[in-house]
């Protein structure tokens, strides 16, 4: 349907007609899916430091073409998770005790930002997904099993951050958490009994609104992880 702009030699104005059997378009990102696939397999050691990592055959692995797998190579090389020689290659990195301790002084201080501004502010369904990650953690870490040990343990924290609702907080967790889920994952690897302890603490704090507190322990959880 056409009408026309009321101002003098204006242009007839049309509205686009929407095909009424239009297709539903998918709306997540192909280069956020891929930048989060490559991710999670440096993390969860798929990709080891030190392993080449090259565009074609990447884009081949995940069925798409290079240039989302480029860009995402990009992406982790600013968080430190490779390391780019222009014209040259693009490798894992190693774990390097000085980065590996300035991004958990970031993502600690995050951490720490959300639990003391949600304490006291977690709904009770809230307060018992908590208690059941940490369970899941604790069975996980008892049978040895890593990989699910970090995937309750990224569920249990996630749920203040969620609450606090801070698309910055979110935006730098989202950067740098994953340079120190590769040294969680060598610690829970070995041992992971203390942080269950630590973090029903956190849990109880939390519920019972005592925002230092929970932010002492907080600190204590992260900064626990060893960087040398």
């Amino acid at each position: 349907m056409c009408g026309f702009d009321s101002r003098p030699g204006g242009w007839p104005i049309c509205n686009m007609p929407i095909p009424k059997a239009a297709p539903a378009v998918d709306r997540r990102l192909l280069r956020d899916d891929v930048y989060r696939r490559l991710r999670d397999a440096i993390v969860d050691g798929t990709f080891e430091p030190g392993e080449q990592l090259k565009d074609l055959e990447l884009a081949t692995w995940l069925g798409v073409s290079r240039t989302p797998v480029r860009e995402a190579l990009l992406r982790l090389g600013a968080s430190g998770l490779v390391v780019a020689l222009p014209g040259r290659s693009t490798t894992v990195s190693v774990i390097d005790p000085k980065a590996l301790r300035d991004a958990r002084d970031v993502v600690a201080a995050m951490h720490e930002l959300a639990v003391r501004e949600v304490a006291g502010r977690l709904t009770a369904e809230d307060t018992r997904r908590m208690r059941e990650e940490n369970r899941r953690f604790a069975q996980a870490i008892d049978a040895g099993d890593v990989a699910g040990a970090m995937d309750a343990d990224d569920a249990l924290h996630r749920i203040p951050v969620q609450t606090l609702g801070n698309l910055a907080v979110e935006a730098v967790l989202e950067q740098f958490g994953p340079v120190v889920r590769r040294a969680e994952r060598l610690r829970f690897g070995t041992d992971g009994h203390a942080s269950v302890g630590l973090h029903d603490r956190l849990i109880d704090l939390i519920d019972a609104g005592d925002a230092e507190g929970a932010s002492a322990v907080s600190f204590e959880i992260w900064h626990s992880l060893p960087v040398e």
